[in-house]
């Protein structure tokens, strides 16, 4: 492996530098919670749908995606092509719900629809994950690759390093920050990860059946029999449904994007956009990893694929780009994640307790719990190097923690029979469950699947609200339903109905293509 020229150390340092202008710029225009939290409710669609694609496209997928490909195949690609077609019903079927309520967080839409129990649960939960998982997963991620590039300095300086920067961006800018520098790290890493994808696809002359002929033929299919150790078409099927309903719609980070829409057209539009760029990661990250499989087979550890490949294969200059777009990637989800459970804690804990606090002590407050944060994630991050990898410790991690509560969300939406506390009720009981069935699964009692795992979850946290209700009979009264009232939301413009119906023609013809 080649080190960096000095021309990639001045990409990056010119890639930090830019982030810290736009921060600079946009910080002025935020005094208080509203501006911190949902940027005034005002981002363009292009804003929104760009945002949406950066701050996912972190450790999950520039770090997780090619060294899940290396190890298992394209399959790890089904997150990402169900991330599209989930985000089209969301933005047709969830979105305009939540802007016809003007909530702040998802925890508040569940509080208008049950009570301040299942908001204040549902946002500790989230904040964990979002800690725990979000944010400590993609300092990893960055820890990683600039291990690689710098191996003298430890994982937990790194991590620090990264939380520095990200905690202290975020806090300042608030949304707006984190929403324009997005698209900037989103534009950065989609053109450094495609000129990648054509220097690796260059080692096989171009040709796909170069590429067919040197990796194994159970790496270039999509779909997998039920026995696939990585993901079985069951798991595609039940499984990934539930994991990206959360992730897309109630994660607090993802929705808080869709929230800071200036309306309902420019909610959806964005939502398209970012459903279309969820079909690029195949192209660019995931089969650059498969073929990583022939170039690099020796790979102590698959979450390094993408950070080798860099520094094997990419010019001087242009790995300084890659780079840059890297660490962009790792920082927008990081945050991200730090935006929204400060917006969480702020809103859902601190203000109903300390209601004489104004909008400009609210957002003071948040840019200190975004701080502390951030601390927390960088002590745990560390601690993930224990781990089998990265994409199994996240995926795995929200399977047990966020199926029940997918299960409530659309109890809440779909019944107008559930009442608040056969939900809170069910919920817990829901987890209760979960968390027998992963010891049962550590002890080795069970071998299952965990998205498979995330079906059995769903149905039993479902079956256990339903018959919390029966036993309660308590019945929701008319301003709890009021939330979940689909004619006080507002139109979905038309072509953002048939272009969905487009997009989704073109996503099943690809995972056809691929099958």
């Amino acid at each position: 492996m080649e080190a960096l020229a000095q021309i990639d150390y001045v990409v990056v340092a010119l890639y930090l530098i830019i982030v810290v202008v736009v921060c600079a710029r946009v910080t002025r225009r935020s005094p208080d919670a509203e501006e911190l939290f949902l940027a005034g409710r005002s981002l363009g669609w292009g804003v929104v749908g760009l945002s949406l694609f950066a701050s996912n496209i972190s450790s999950t997928t520039l770090i997780g995606l090619p060294g899940a490909a290396w190890e298992h195949g394209i399959s790890v690609a089904n997150y990402e092509w169900m991330a599209a077609l989930i985000l089209l019903a969301s933005a047709l079927f969830v979105v305009p719900t939540l802007l016809g309520n003007r909530v702040t967080t998802i925890p508040e839409q569940l509080e208008r629809r049950f009570d301040a129990r299942m908001r204040k649960y549902l946002s500790v939960v989230t904040v964990v994950l979002s800690v725990v998982l979000d944010t400590a997963g993609s300092l990893y991620a960055g820890a990683i690759v600039l291990k690689l590039f710098f191996p003298e300095v430890s994982i937990g300086l790194s991590c620090a390093a990264i939380a520095i920067f990200a905690g202290l961006y975020t806090a300042a800018g608030g949304l707006r920050a984190v929403a324009y520098t997005d698209v900037l790290q989103a534009l950065v890493l989609l053109g450094g990860s495609i000129m990648l994808t054509f220097i690796i696809f260059g080692e096989f002359d171009y040709s796909w059946e170069n590429v067919k002929a040197a990796v194994p033929g159970d790496h270039l299919s999509l779909i997998r029999p039920m026995d696939d150790p990585a993901l079985p078409w069951l798991g595609t099927l039940i499984g990934l449904p539930i994991l990206g309903f959360y992730y897309w719609t109630m994660n607090q980070y993802v929705a808080q994007r869709l929230l800071g829409a200036r309306d309902a057209s420019a909610a959806g539009y964005g939502a398209l956009l970012a459903a279309m760029l969820k079909l690029l990661p195949l192209f660019f990250m995931v089969l650059p990893g498969v073929m990583a499989l022939s170039l690099l087979p020796d790979l102590q550890r698959p979450d390094s694929v993408f950070p080798t490949l860099i520094a094997t294969y990419a010019p001087a200059g242009l790995a300084g780009l890659i780079l840059a777009g890297l660490l962009a990637a790792i920082m927008s989800s990081v945050d991200s994640a730090l935006n929204s459970s400060s917006t969480l804690i702020t809103l859902d804990f601190i203000k109903p307790v300390r209601p004489h606090l104004n909008a400009r002590e609210l957002g003071r407050l948040g840019r200190w719990i975004t701080l502390t944060l951030v601390a927390i994630a960088a002590v745990w991050a560390p601690a993930i190097d224990n781990f089998s990898g990265l994409f199994a410790y996240l995926q795995q991690g929200f399977t047990y923690v966020t199926a029940p509560l997918v299960a409530t969300f659309l109890a809440g939406m779909l019944s107008k029979r559930i009442g608040a506390t056969a939900a809170i009720r069910g919920t817990i009981a829901g987890h209760l469950f979960s968390l027998s069935w992963f010891i049962a699964t550590q002890i080795g009692w069970i071998d299952l699947h965990f998205t498979i795992v995330a079906g059995v979850l769903l149905v039993v946290t479902l079956a256990a609200i339903f018959l919390m209700q029966v036993v309660s009979s308590e019945t929701p009264s008319a301003k709890q339903l009021q939330a979940v009232d689909r004619s006080r939301a507002p139109p979905v413009p038309t072509p953002i109905k048939w272009l969905s119906c487009l997009l989704a023609l073109v996503t099943l013809a690809m995972v056809w293509v691929f099958r």
